[in-house]
């Protein structure tokens, strides 16, 4: 379990198009995070543009506490300045310090010609003691093998799921295992894809039914649901440190705390995996 982290998104506004409860009132936060923390969950992840996410955790500190913590920097739209001042009130606003990892939560964000000074801030406030390691938010179009081999971060985060699998069947995970990165997995759900029916698609995903609909009777024919294949996949890869989870509610966490539980179930995980980029990536939904 201490593999698994809670994604906050959710607890400083509504995400996720299965996700039909709003943004998650704060006793119920407090409610996921004791269970969470029984069960032996290692890690919270947030970011400074989580709506008021960071807030809540500082308010409820005394449970955030029993986590590591990783947040994320803001946009450098303005300037290197702002970033880091943006990041100095992370450590305000979660009342933690250090911070157990900071990502820059765009990759784009060091590929302009402030990038390296940009990088240099950011070690900077780890020197200081603000933060425990920095670390950088990444998609598979970024080519984060690169981008680790320039700013060498101690961790780097992506999507990874039983739909998407382009970054283990390319070797980039393997890869940037043998050189010392710590991998950190989210969206293992896709938004919650893999659990709607088709009828629930909204029409730009209307073309990914047939393929839903064979993973799912694939799923069911080992003996298991998506959440249980989902998890069990993304736990089953050795690149893969930390995998995480978004929650609404402590039944939702129950439902994954069991199915991270359960034996992995043997399936052809390859014939599970998308190709469409498009389908893969939520911001072009």
């Amino acid at each position: 379990m201490e593999r698994l982290g809670l994604g906050t998104v959710r607890f400083g506004q509504s995400y996720g198009i299965s996700n039909r409860r709003g943004r998650v009132p704060d006793t119920h936060i407090a409610q996921i995070l004791i269970r969470a923390a029984k069960a032996g969950v290692g890690w919270l992840d947030t970011a400074a543009a989580y709506g008021n996410a960071e807030a809540t955790l500082g308010t409820l500190q005394k449970y955030a506490r029993l986590f590591r913590i990783a947040t994320k920097t803001m946009s450098p739209k303005d300037n290197i300045a702002g970033v880091l001042s943006r990041a100095r009130l992370s450590i305000e606003t979660l009342q933690r310090k250090p911070v157990d990892l900071l990502l820059v939560h765009a990759a784009g964000d060091l590929l302009g010609p402030d990038g390296p000074a940009l990088w240099d801030e950011l070690l900077s406030l780890r020197d200081e003691g603000l933060f425990r390691a920095i670390g950088i938010s990444a998609y598979p179009a970024d080519d984060p093998v690169t981008l680790a081999r320039r700013f060498r971060p101690a961790a780097m985060q992506f999507p990874v799921s039983l739909l998407d699998q382009r970054l283990l069947i390319d070797g980039t995970l393997a890869r940037l295992k043998d050189m010392g990165v710590q991998i950190h997995a989210r969206s293992l759900f896709l938004q919650g894809l893999l659990f709607l029916a088709p009828n629930e698609l909204p029409p730009s995903l209307a073309a990914v039914a047939p393929h839903l609909d064979a993973v799912c009777a694939r799923v069911a024919r080992a003996g298991a649901t998506p959440l249980s294949a989902a998890l069990g996949f993304v736990l089953s890869q050795p690149e893969i440190d930390v995998a995480l989870v978004g929650v609404t509610s402590v039944g939702e966490l129950d439902e994954i705390l069991s199915g991270a539980a359960t034996p992995v179930p043997e399936i052809d995980w390859s014939a599970c995996a998308l190709q469409d980029s498009r389908i893969l990536t939520p911001s072009q939904w």
